[in-house]
Order: C-alpha cells, then sequence, then structure tokens
C-alpha cells in the first residue's frame, strides 16, 4: 500500500500525482543558462556600440537577432514537442545552444558585426527550444493546482544565470581603465583597428566557459528519466490537434490573445530596460567606465531574484491579479522617475525597476495558458514564447527613440506604455475572478 501511495501518477490531462523533485530541481536549473545568454547580450550591446562604432539603434539590433530567433524557432520545437516529448526538445535545445556559443570563435576572427549577431540567433534557437519545453513542462510537473507557483518557482532560479552572465561579461569581456569610448578617441588609425580586434577577443572567454557547463548539463539531462506529462488523448491520434486546428482555436480565444499581448510588452519592456541600464549609467556619469557600469546589472538581477521571493510570498497570500497590478503601478512611477530626474538617481529607479518584473513573465504565461484547453498545450506554451518577440521590437524603438532625440535617458518613457497595459492586463483580469 505504502509504495501505492508514494507512486508517481500521471492523470489524463497530463499533470502528475506530485513533484518528483530532483527532475523539477534539475528543470529549473535550466532557466539560469537562458537568464545567462540574456544577459550577456547587455554587455555585447555596449561592447559592440564601441568597437563597431554603432547607433543605439543599431546596438540594439543584438536583442533583435537574439529574440528574432526565439520568434521563427517556437513553433518548430512545439512540433518537435508534441512528436516526442519534452525532455527530448530540451536537449535538442541544449545542442543548438552549444552550437551557438562554438559560433563566437569564428565571429571574433571575422571581426563583424553581422556575423556576431548570426551568432547570437543561433543561441537564441537553442533557447526557443528550452523555453517552449521548459516553461509547459515546469507547469506540469506535477499537481495541477500549483503549476502558476511551479513556474514562479523556477523563474526564480533565472536571475542566478543573468547574474552570472553580467559578472561573466564584467570581468572576462570589459576591462579596467577608463571607458572604450575614451581609450579609443586617442588611438591613431591602425592602432585602433588593433585594439578593436583585442577587444572583439575579449567577448569568447564567456562563451568558452558555458560550452563546457552546457556539455555537463546535456549529459545529465540525458542520463535522467523524466515522466511523459502528455494528456491520455495525445497517446491517441484521433483526438490529437494539428497546428492548423490549434492556431484557429486561439485567434478565438480572446483571454489569449489578451496575455499574448501583455506577454509582448512585458518581455520587450524587461529586456529595454536590462539592455540600456549599462549605457544609462555611463551617460550620466561619464568618470566611470563599463566594468564599473557592470555592477549596476548585477544589483538589477538581484533586485529581480529578491523581487520573485517577494512575489511568490504574496501570491501565496493575495491574488496573483492584485499583487502584478500593484507591481505596475508601481513601476510605471519608476520608469517616469528614470526618464525625467536628470541626476544619477536615475539609475538607481532603473535598477529598482528589476523587483518589479520578477513574477510577471511567470505569471502572465501559466495564467494564459490555462485559459487553454489541455489538447492544444503544447502549441499554446510555443505561441507564448513567441511573444518574446517583443524583446525584438521594443528595446529597438528604444534605441531609436534615443537616437531621435539625443536622450538616453528620455528614451527610457517606451517602458512606461509597457508597464501600463502590463497593470490594465492584471485590472481586467481582476475583474474576472468575481
Amino acid at each position: 500500500m505504502a509504495d501505492k501511495k508514494d507512486a508517481l501518477l500521471q492523470y489524463d490531462d497530463g499533470y502528475l500525482n506530485k513533484t518528483p523533485i530532483f527532475q523539477f530541481i534539475l528543470l529549473s536549473c535550466l532557466f539560469p543558462l537562458w537568464g545567462a545568454a540574456a544577459s550577456l547580450n547587455d554587455i555585447l550591446i555596449t561592447q559592440f556600440k564601441s568597437v563597431f562604432t554603432l547607433s543605439d539603434f543599431a546596438s540594439a539590433l543584438v536583442q533583435s537577432a537574439f529574440y528574432g530567433g526565439y520568434f521563427l524557432i517556437s513553433i518548430p520545437a512545439s512540433i518537435v514537442i508534441k512528436k516526442t516529448s519534452y525532455k527530448f526538445a530540451i536537449l535538442c535545445g541544449l545542442l543548438f545552444y552549444i552550437i551557438g556559443c562554438g559560433l563566437f570563435f569564428p565571429a571574433s576572427d571575422m571581426a563583424t558585426y553581422t556575423m556576431f549577431l548570426f551568432a547570437v540567433f543561433s543561441i537564441a534557437i537553442g533557447l526557443g527550444f528550452l523555453e517552449t519545453a521548459s516553461n509547459t513542462y515546469s507547469t506540469m510537473l506535477g499537481p495541477r493546482k500549483y503549476s502558476t507557483l511551479r513556474l514562479n518557482i523556477s523563474q526564480t532560479f533565472y536571475p542566478i544565470g543573468a547574474a552570472a552572465g553580467i559578472l561573466l561579461g564584467k570581468y572576462l569581456i570589459f576591462q579596467n581603465g577608463a571607458s572604450l569610448a575614451t581609450q579609443m578617441a586617442v588611438l591613431n588609425e591602425t592602432a585602433l583597428h588593433a585594439f578593436k580586434l583585442q577587444m572583439l577577443q575579449h567577448t569568447l572567454h564567456p562563451y568558452k566557459i558555458m560550452i563546457y557547463i552546457l556539455v555537463a548539463v546535456f549529459i545529465l539531462f540525458l542520463i535522467t528519466k523524466y515522466p511523459k506529462c502528455k494528456t491520455i488523448e495525445k497517446t491517441s491520434n484521433k483526438n490529437d490537434a494539428g497546428i492548423i486546428k490549434t492556431l484557429k482555436y486561439l485567434i478565438k480565444n480572446s483571454k489569449f490573445k489578451k496575455g499574448i499581448a501583455a506577454q509582448f510588452l512585458y518581455v520587450g519592456m524587461q529586456v529595454a530596460v536590462w539592455s540600456f541600464t549599462i549605457r544609462l549609467a555611463l551617460v550620466l556619469d561619464n568618470t566611470i567606465n563599463e566594468r564599473m557600469a557592470a555592477d549596476f546589472m548585477v544589483i538589477s538581477y538581484a533586485c529581480f531574484f529578491v523581487g520573485k521571493f517577494i512575489a511568490n510570498f504574496l501570491i501565496a497570500k493575495f491574488s496573483a491579479n492584485k499583487v502584478l497590478l500593484a507591481y505596475s503601478i508601481i513601476g510605471c512611477a519608476l520608469v517616469l522617475y528614470v526618464s525625467f530626474i536628470p541626476n544619477f538617481t536615475a539609475v538607481y529607479a532603473a535598477v529598482a525597476i528589476s523587483i518589479l518584473m520578477g513574477p510577471c513573465w511567470a505569471t502572465i504565461y501559466a495564467e494564459t495558458l490555462n485559459s487553454v484547453e489541455k489538447e492544444y498545450t503544447e502549441t499554446a506554451g510555443a505561441v507564448l514564447v513567441m511573444s518574446i518577440i517583443g524583446a525584438a521590437f521594443v528595446p529597438a524603438i528604444q534605441g531609436l527613440v534615443s537616437d531621435i532625440t539625443g536622450s538616453m535617458q528620455f528614451s527610457f518613457i517606451v517602458n512606461f506604455f509597457c508597464f501600463a497595459y502590463v497593470g490594465y492586463y492584471f485590472y481586467k483580469r481582476i475583474g474576472n475572478e468575481y
């Protein structure tokens, strides 16, 4: 009787009677892996702007390439999940991630911005597989009533990787001394070319470390047994929903579409704020260098981490929609402070915004996925991941506003409108609770 009671059982809807702890922890350890890749982009934006002499708009194309890869691969990744398993899709993602990191080596030799963008795009293909599988899998890996909480717990691991990525970039890419712009200003053409090549070589160091870590995780995942977490109907072809049928269903689902819009703008805002925090610090205090400015991103990710724990506590006691509405209102106020207060305290306000962004992705994702019938789960999860494409647009728009107005600080106003819509989304969901 004890064996039956303790046995891991899967219900017809794909959820489990209990959470397998080791498998859940190992799955959650994937979240910092794409956190590290995403935060390294913030370093690359600052580095490439100086080395390749880019506008703010052009430097933001790093994020466009990165999240464009997510967008393009999410539906193919969902098809792989439907035909195979979550675990197989995760292994595919890790493999593509390793290949993408390896492409940084020929990119540094070619020394062209386009080749670096291609390497970033390749990493994003792997991460598209990982996120499409892992976000949905985390919600499924246990009792249904705790699905949102599980994803929030898994997402708590994300800022650990994000902070690690920033630290790798700070110490392995950024160097001591004056800022890049200051050093480059006094070099002649020959010395400048050699200096730029040297700076590009520094970009390789974090990705070498990432390759070793990814290979180890790949092996660990390969040898660990995971439950399928597929609906019973999925095992029989007669109830299997095709892509076209699923997309038609999702287009008619108004709750799902509103969730997609909120996720699009939230992710875009998060990436935009983080993309330009280092630049904001450099603009508001020209006595600091890139390595010193990177400290503000380390603090931002620490705030993001703390914010997730606070949100998990509050969501366990209060309505998730009310908590997120309050977060959004405070977030709007902080963005206005960043945009219009002309002193260095604006940087601290930008850092504080990260406290409020922690629970947004996981809550929007899980709540939106719950509005979908279970036979459409895999594809719906993929479309939700596709909403990450917001991060390809919002940072570029902020960069364009900065170029047009000549004010990096004022360009943060773009994020006010994103936070305002996210707040509106949760406000409307409060009305649906009653």
